[in-house]
């Protein structure tokens, strides 16, 4: 039942080369946030249950689990988890000990996890995470639940569509366990609908459009358009690749750099640079005159602050994100700046290329090293399929971090920030069926899920796990061109003019060995189906 598999290998070496993919994470939160380090290892602490069975499974000794998250510790999470720990002690004689790796961390200590041989129980994961999920179960980093599902945790299968369990199969295998939490997140612009109103612009709708808001901005306010850091040449690239008839993101190179795309989702197995194309040129082109225009400021590359934090300051116009973030600040947008009624041009939204999120992009796994695999699923199971348990993991105590009124979760009236914030960033434990509307988040967001579901695309990559092993040294100086020369072109900074800066771009990628990096990607993916 357990799978304790071989020394995970490769994993060190994959991450050394994804240090910049956590570069946005914080900004997909949620409102859930959580991280500290601590703990020990899941083990047997001997004290006895009055029930010794749960379907089957012998639970006379109570286990102690390590569970990894990601985020910040906030000061209520040890009483949080006091309840929730009382609950499971009734329930499957185990209890949770929360251990965090914080924002700044994740691309270093996430890989470090499971390449040390720390004994621990589970982990969020994802093909996003600086070690994908598939690489971890390819590596057998984790353990196979396939088997176990129907014994130990036969409510949570039956919970789960079989399409969903579908999608995180590894060569036939169930890895991880995949949310149940509907979401989207492409990438946008949102932008105050008092100012669109004031220039008499209804929406945003096309790049013109954005356009004319921003010339409007620069003339009418004393605060620029997009007054954001350096970390907005990225955005800017997603504008461009999200905007550009069928071009997806490919894998091969970190999607928070200048990565490689495929002209559509039926000719995934081709990928290219768009560095490359005139579309790129042309888009450099534009970067230089929205700088020259004041769409942001001067000292953009060197500035510390973004855009959003900008915002809520009455410093700047708009910001660039994705969509679930924009949907999850609502409240905050609101108490900062309660007139701008922020709206949101979504990039892809014109050419019907948003992608649906799957289950397996947010799933919680089970280490090869633990000693209780069993108890740990039970405990998934409880989580994802039990209200009592889901309210305490996503909202916390209720009256405390939460009241609900009218079926809307809201802040209670005495809420203290100092001796009452907290909260857990467990996204992959997330079930549509028990999520409680926020008055913290946009109203919209039902209503615009069930629009963008209609035409959502899959990702054709979804299950495939690039490995890198053969191009490592060519994808470690790319990034260095990517972080130099293709940030200062997205933010229109070069020295040069755009276009010879382009030719500067090509001719550096190339030296970098970017085609034998398209060769190795177009290899891996010859024999490659998409699992959706």
């Amino acid at each position: 039942m357990r799978n304790k598999g071989k020394k995970v290998s490769g994993i060190l070496l994959a991450f050394t080369m994804m240090g910049g993919l956590m570069a946005g994470c914080g900004s997909s939160n949620d409102g859930n946030n959580a991280a500290s380090n601590g703990g020990n290892n899941g083990s047997s602490t001997g004290s006895t249950n009055s029930a010794t069975t749960a379907n089957g499974v012998d639970i006379s000794k109570e286990v102690k689990l390590v569970y990894y998250l990601w985020g910040s510790e906030g000061v209520a999470n040890k009483d949080i988890l006091a309840e929730i720990n009382k609950k499971l002690k009734q329930d499957i004689n185990a209890t949770i000990e929360v251990k965090y790796i914080d924002w700044p961390d994740i691309a270093t200590k996430y890989p470090l996890l499971f390449a040390s041989g720390e004994k621990f129980d589970m982990s969020h994961a994802s093909p996003g995470a600086p070690v994908s999920y598939f690489t971890l179960a390819n590596q057998d980093a984790l353990v196979d639940i396939t088997d176990m599902l129907d014994k130990v945790a036969p409510k949570l299968k039956a919970e789960i569509p079989a399409s969903t369990w579908e999608a995180t199969k590894v060569n036939g295998k169930i890895y991880g366990v995949p949310s149940l939490y509907s979401e989207f997140t492409p990438t946008g612009y949102a932008y105050r609908s008092d100012l669109l109103k004031k220039y008499g612009m209804e929406k945003i709708s096309s790049i013109a459009d954005m356009e004319k808001y921003m010339d409007n901005v620069v003339k009418n306010e004393s605060y620029p358009p997009i007054n954001g850091n350096a970390d907005d040449a990225f955005n800017m690239y997603r504008m461009l690749v999200e905007t550009t008839d069928m071009w997806l993101n490919a894998p091969g190179i970190n999607t928070s750099e200048l990565n490689l795309v495929t002209k559509s989702p039926e000719d995934y197995k081709t990928v290219f640079h768009p560095a490359f194309t005139q579309e790129f040129e042309d888009w450099a082109v534009k970067m230089r005159e929205w700088a020259d225009k004041g769409y942001w400021p001067k000292d953009i590359m060197s500035s510390k602050v973004d855009a959003g934090t900008n915002f809520r300051a009455a410093n700047s116009a708009g910001y660039l994100t994705h969509a679930q973030d924009w949907i999850g600040k609502y409240g905050m947008d609101t108490k900062a700046q309660p007139d701008a009624n922020l709206d949101f041009y979504t990039f892809a939204e014109a050419n019907h290329k948003i992608k649906r999120k799957l289950g397996v992009e947010n799933s919680t796994v089970i280490s090869s090293t633990t000693d209780n695999p069993e108890r740990s699923l039970m405990a998934i199971e409880k989580f994802m399929t039990d209200p009592s348990y889901y309210n305490l993991i996503q909202y916390g105590i209720e009256g405390r971090q939460y009241v609900i009124e009218d079926g809307m979760k809201k802040t209670p009236a005495n809420f203290d920030e100092k001796k009452d914030g907290g909260g857990f960033a467990a996204w992959s434990l997330r079930n549509d069926k028990y999520n409680l509307p926020m008055d913290t988040e946009n109203p919209i967001r039902s209503s615009l899920y069930e629009q963008w579901n209609k035409d959502a695309i899959n990702d054709p990559y979804m299950g495939f796990s690039f490995d890198p092993k053969n191009v490592s040294t060519e994808i470690a100086a790319i990034s260095n061109v990517n972080q130099q020369l293709g940030m200062q072109l997205m933010l229109g900074k070069t020295k040069k003019d755009p276009k010879a800066a382009v030719a500067d771009y090509r001719k550096q990628l190339k030296d970098a060995g970017i085609d034998k990096v398209i060769a190795e990607v177009e290899r891996q993916l010859a024999d490659f189906t998409p699992v959706n």
